[in-house]
């Protein structure tokens, strides 16, 4: 009724407060006491990553999957039934936030009832789990892997890391800040049992997600899958970052903690407004250019990224401006059988081939006469890739024949 506009920005505000106050209640029941100094941090990876990359279903499933383990650690015999409807919506949204759900509330409850060599055993089998996925991954078709080299991001820090080179040093001076915190908290505060205890179990379950990124690859192909499964790492350190604010909030709240998070913050969300304003731009663009094509007309894009952009959303703007006006011909989500929107063979309105979407993105699909009318949208300025452009398609060209084209990646 309201129209698809206003009802994203209602669906995107709610799926944010679910995943920050979700994450907020996490950090609350493993230290039993709110994180307040460490809203900052928690409002950052919020809008970090996973956010800006558009995997909505997965940041709302992490987001129902906080609040659930909170609910069956802490929680009596009446927040478990809460805790397993949250876990079903958890599941509806993406089951990976219900893999980190299940493994997390298990390990938290067990942590609580285990002691002496078993406490130690869970730690050691919790390892073993990650190491069998590890060779596992080994007898599969994967692409990048992480190194130590890598280790400083992806801590969680790498959530930080969006548009440009410059968010590599804030993300690099918020570990520096973070790691401060912890040392001197730890110095000031070991001699305390409660407070070797309420941090134990979030410092043993982030140690193993920083193993997991560097013995997991980021891109696995899955057998009978037409696509792989990619940027498995840089969703996984949306839960890491989570688990870094639990650690920090082990620590005695202090002002210099909220602060300096306070400072980096408001850094990061100034970039953001100022870069968002850009990807506004390019999305108005494609908006205007389709504005005056015949309804329903196949368009693709090879609009890509700057270089030092970490994100790689650009290349959906056309997806949006194309919204009741015409086809985004080259989408990949239907020909992947992954997606609950499928495409059938010969559709004139998607095409139905993975090999196709990948030529078409990267500007090398050649046209046939089936395609047309087919129209490009393309950055006609390398000196200015915000820019754009469209034109009309010939069979036997290549779509991006036009204007800007980076190398050829597969």
């Amino acid at each position: 009724m309201a129209g698809f506009v206003i009802a994203e920005h209602v669906v995107v505000a709610l799926a944010v407060l679910i995943f920050f106050w979700g994450a907020f209640v996490l950090s609350s029941a493993a230290n039993l006491r709110p994180p307040w100094t460490l809203v900052p941090a928690i409002a950052m990876i919020a809008y970090g990553w996973t956010f800006y990359a558009g995997f909505l279903n997965y940041y709302l499933s992490l987001g129902f999957a906080f609040w659930a383990v909170a609910l069956f650690w802490r929680g009596c015999r009446v927040d478990l039934l809460a805790g397993a409807m949250l876990a079903f919506l958890a599941l509806l949204a993406h089951p990976m936030g219900l893999f980190f759900l299940v493994g997390f509330a298990i390990y938290l409850r067990l942590a609580d009832i285990l002691h002496g060599w078993l406490r130690w055993l869970l730690f050691i089998f919790a390892f073993l789990i990650v190491l069998g996925f590890h060779y596992y991954a080994l007898h599969l078709q994967t692409a990048f892997w992480h190194t130590w080299k890598d280790f400083v991001l992806m801590n969680g820090a790498d959530q930080l890391v969006l548009f440009g080179t410059r968010y590599q040093r804030l993300a690099l001076a918020i570990v520096v800040f973070g790691a401060l915190c912890f040392f001197y908290g730890t110095v000031r505060e070991w001699e305390n049992p409660v407070f070797r205890r309420v941090v134990r179990a979030p410092l043993e379950l982030w140690l193993l997600l920083v193993l997991t990124a560097l013995m997991i690859p980021e891109v696995v192909f899955l057998p009978h899958s037409p696509m792989p499964f990619a940027l498995v790492i840089a969703r996984l350190t949306s839960v890491t970052g989570v688990l870094a604010v639990c650690i920090l909030g082990s620590l005695k709240p202090r002002t210099w903690h909220l602060g300096g998070l306070g400072i980096c913050a408001l850094v990061f969300f100034v970039w953001t407004y100022q870069d968002t304003g850009i990807l506004n731009e390019i999305e108005h663009q494609a908006e205007t250019l389709v504005s005056g094509l015949p309804y329903g007309r196949r368009v693709t894009s090879t609009v890509i990224p700057p270089p030092d952009w970490r994100l790689p959303i650009v290349n959906h703007s056309l997806d949006r401006a194309c919204i009741a006006k015409c086809f985004a011909y080259g989408n990949y989500e239907p020909s992947t059988a992954q997606f609950r929107i499928r495409v059938h063979r010969g559709s004139p309105v998607v095409t139905d081939s993975v090999e196709d979407h990948l030529e078409m993105q990267s500007g090398f699909y050649t046209v046939r006469r089936e395609d047309l009318p087919m129209n490009q949208i393309y950055q006609c300025d390398e000196k200015n890739l915000t820019k754009l452009c469209i034109r009309d398609l010939s069979a036997g060209e290549q779509n991006g024949s036009v204007g800007y084209r980076p190398p050829r990646r597969f």
